[in-house]
């Protein structure tokens, strides 16, 4: 996908137009947290690329497309078979131990696992649920499951504990363009949450047209977060559904995270039903 600068800064101006409280919901998940209002964002460009000019894309050894990006890594469907639209994406994954971003002195830091559909190439609406990891000041890991449709904010489940080394499985699941249902389940503590969701508004309903499984550097206060080492995450068991066809990740888009320059992410596809996102700042 080919940004413009305009587009970015417009993205850049909405997310701090989206950063002002909501009320009730944000509260409870900024008291929950005690550290960062999550805002999950559509993808942003790496800047970099806009200033050297189009190098947005480059074919790695194996033929996969690549992107970079500013905030976001892993890998994107960027559209399903001719006349379908995808109304599922899953996938399992094991929690990791995080620690704080590289070359950080004191202060917390952040990154999350999630799987999603739009956000890419679409740039209304995304349906997405997943799994914070934030490191304190003073090394302490915290989990929280939490799920989203942007451009609402994103709200923590209750009801289920997360730990370094626990495997989850992640869902979102599209009835209508503007009805779905997000699942997390920690399959190694036997605890499942579900959430139905209605799009927030008439102009962000989905269109199907996105799957991605991703690593995140999300936002506060219209800011990203320093982005926690999160080792390597490996989704497992990737799936993208449309009404007819059940698709794994190969082929999908690789999304590598850079920033001021540097690459932060190693991106693998091992398999049709693998992604891999190894931490490389």
């Amino acid at each position: 996908m080919k940004f413009a600068a305009a587009l970015f800064t417009n993205l850049v101006l909405a997310a701090a137009a989206l950063a002002a409280p909501r009320g009730r919901g944000l509260a409870e998940r900024v008291k929950a947290r005690g550290l960062f209002a999550h805002l999950s964002h559509p993808l942003l460009p790496d800047l970099s690329d806009l200033l050297n000019g189009d190098h947005d894309r480059e074919n790695t050894a194996h033929g996969a497309n690549v992107q970079y990006s500013g905030n976001w890594a892993g890998a994107v469907i960027e559209s399903p078979p001719p006349g379908q639209t995808f109304n599922e994406v899953s996938a399992v994954f094991t929690v990791p131990n995080p620690s704080a971003a590289s070359g950080s002195v004191g202060g917390s830091s952040a990154a999350s696992a999630w799987v999603g559909i739009d956000g890419d190439t679409y740039q209304n609406a995304i349906l997405q649920t997943g799994v914070d990891f934030t490191v304190d000041s003073f090394g302490s890991v915290s989990y929280n499951a939490w799920y989203e449709w942007y451009p609402d904010y994103a709200y923590d489940f209750s009801g289920i504990s997360i730990s370094a080394g626990d495997v989850i499985s992640l869902s979102v699941i599209a009835s209508s363009n503007s009805q779905g249902t997000v699942v997390i389940e920690n399959q190694t503590q036997g605890q499942k949450v579900t959430q139905a969701l209605s799009a927030p508004s008439p102009s962000s309903t989905l269109a199907g047209q996105n799957a991605e499984w991703i690593i995140e550097d999300f936002q506060q206060n219209g800011q990203l977060v320093p982005f926690a080492n999160f080792g390597t995450v490996l989704f497992n068991d990737t799936v993208a559904k449309t009404s007819s066809q059940t698709l794994g990740a190969n082929g999908a888009t690789i999304l590598e995270m850079r920033q001021n320059g540097q690459i932060l992410t190693e991106v693998t596809i091992p398999s049709a039903s693998q992604v891999q996102v190894q931490y490389k700042g």
